[in-house]
């Protein structure tokens, strides 16, 4: 006597096999081609769409890096002009001009 788990056991097999078998008929059809051409032009497009902002970013990210390394570049000329300046009024030179006497 066949035991009523080996019974659904069979069964699930068949019924898989079945699904499969259709699956594999609806996958390969051409209304799926379509839709997976479909969707891949969607995912290219997607695509581009992302490679522009990304390199809009990249582009602002570098012209920000240039700004803020000539920010820095003039805050320290200033400190360093402010140094010799205070250097030069410690030993008692004077500015006229532009020029230390």
């Amino acid at each position: 006597m066949i035991s009523s788990s080996l019974v659904k056991k069979i069964g699930l097999f068949a019924g898989g096999v079945l699904f499969g078998t259709a699956g594999v008929k609806i996958l390969s059809s051409q209304d799926a081609k379509k839709t997976y051409v479909h969707c891949t032009a969607a995912a290219l497009r997607a695509k581009d769409c992302v490679m522009k902002t990304a390199t809009t970013v990249q582009e602002n990210a570098e012209d920000i890096l240039a700004e803020a390394k000539n920010i820095n570049e003039k805050r320290a000329r200033k400190e360093a002009e402010a140094e010799f300046w205070d250097e030069a009024e410690d030993e008692g030179c004077e500015q006229t001009d532009g020029q230390v006497q």
